[in-house]
């Protein structure tokens, strides 16, 4: 962060200093919201959730080193007092930005966002200094946050940008003004808060184009219908980018390697150079694309491009992370999200990887399905069957049992679970050595936990 002094941010925020024995202290550190995330020089943002107040954590960090609090009350400690913790982080945000001289990349999408934000994000940490969003911290808290990491040095600010209603992303870009805008594609998650279909999906997606400056740029996926008509939302500059053979940055050559790792051709207006992930899914080059259309947009060379991403790595846990056990068992964490698309990618990543060993697919309810849930899942269903996965643990009740009845009747072994230690147990029983296991679900039924438990077996 750009150094300020206590008395500094009062002003932008316009608000109140209380127990502050100096004004002139300065913040020099990042912001956290998460008590046990507090560094030397850094704020305290004291956030209330629907379990913790952050309030109550106050005396903690700035004993652990925050120089004072963002609060919305009198806490004890030196505090800067708002009334909204939340919008205050966000205008100390905007505030820093517009003293920092780099490029706003952001990203959206219905999947993929936080594997395309990593690889972009180490694609340019070779050439320039970079700050990207950590984890998914991708909503009105994480935005902000993200943008205090960075300081006067940083070149590239790589935003992920979530939206779960229409007019998230509004919000966000106002904090965060992008100048090259990329978006992945437009998928089923949060359906249902954005009014139930696709085009109320695409809607809300396009809010990132929308923001656009007239000399900003455009990425769209040019596989994905949906997005490139947002195209017409916007004055800046377009890049397609894709698989699609008029695409400017595009794929050719793809296939699977060992460990279905993908490798393609990628050509771009600079030329063409070989790409192997070291990630695992043919579903990968859709993400590995749209960060090189970003890094081609930000002058990198195919070469330059290519060579960053051969050397990336998976940096966020939850997303197909894999555990080898000493007796030969492979478990796939993928619990950290699910939706019909990632669902989809995930098991036909799954099925690459295994290969002729015995597949177990441990799989929970994909949330925010709306009307269509109940159909979203049957599909999941036959799908485990058409890829010959040879055991389905269905876990809860409601959609994951329909999931389980639709893959009845085929070679599949089924089984149900009522909920995660359930699923832990029947999973266990189940497991021999050499099996492949794949755990999936959307984050709130907290299968992550099988997963976990499955790993440390």
């Amino acid at each position: 962060m750009i150094p300020m002094t206590l008395a500094e941010i009062a002003r932008v925020l316009d608000a109140s200093l209380d127990g502050v024995p100096d004004p002139a202290a300065p913040v020099t550190g990042p912001s956290a919201v998460d008590s046990r995330e507090v560094v030397p020089g850094g704020l305290f943002a004291a956030t209330v959730g629907a379990r913790v107040d952050g309030h109550d954590y106050a005396a903690k960090a700035v004993a652990d080193g925050a120089v004072a609090v963002l609060a919305a009350r009198p806490v004890g400690v030196p505090a800067i007092v708002v009334a909204d913790v939340q919008a205050a982080l966000g205008v100390l945000a905007r505030h820093v930005l517009e003293r920092l001289d780099c490029t706003v990349i952001a990203l959206t999408g219905s999947v993929g966002k936080t594997t395309t934000k990593d690889l972009l994000a180490q694609v340019l940490e070779r050439y320039a200094p970079t700050v990207s969003t950590d984890r998914s911290f991708n909503n009105e808290l994480g935005l902000p946050l993200t943008v205090l990491r960075a300081d006067a040095g940083t070149r590239y600010l790589v935003l992920e940008m979530g939206a779960g209603r229409k007019g998230d992303l509004t919000y966000l870009t106002g904090i965060a003004p992008p100048q090259v805008s990329l978006v992945l594609n437009v998928g089923a998650a949060h359906v249902s808060r954005m009014g139930g279909g696709l085009a109320d999906v695409a809607e809300a997606k396009g809010e990132l184009v929308a923001a656009l400056p007239p000399d900003g740029h455009a990425l769209l996926n040019a596989d994905d219908p949906y997005v490139v008509a947002m195209a017409a939302r916007t004055t800046a500059r377009v890049l397609l980018y894709g698989r699609s053979p008029g695409a400017g940055v595009r794929a050719e050559e793809v296939c699977l390697g060992d460990g279905a790792r993908p490798s393609f051709d990628l050509v771009t207006p600079s030329g063409r150079a070989r790409v192997a992930l070291d990630l695992i899914g043919e579903h990968q080059v859709a993400n590995a694309l749209g960060a090189a259309a970003a890094a081609t947009t930000l002058g990198l060379s195919a070469d330059e491009i290519a060579a960053g991403l051969n050397a990336a790595t998976r940096r966020s846990s939850g997303r197909f992370e894999i555990t080898d056990r000493p007796d030969g068992v492979t478990v796939i964490n993928d619990a950290y999200n699910a939706n019909p698309e990632s669902m989809r990618a995930g098991l036909h990543a799954f099925s690459a990887l295994a290969g002729d060993r015995r597949t177990i697919a441990v799989l929970g309810a994909m949330g925010q399905q709306a009307d269509a849930s109940l159909a979203r899942h049957e599909q999941v269903g036959r799908l485990v069957a058409d890829l010959g996965i040879d055991v389905l643990i269905a876990v809860g009740d409601g959609d994951p049992l329909a999931m389980a009845r639709a893959a009845s009747g085929s070679r599949v072994a089924v089984h149900t679970a009522e909920d995660v230690a359930g699923a832990t147990r029947v999973a266990t029983a189940l497991i021999a050595p050499g099996d492949v296991v794949f755990v999936k679900a959307s984050s709130e039924y907290g299968l992550g936990a099988c997963a976990r438990a499955l790993s440390a077996r």
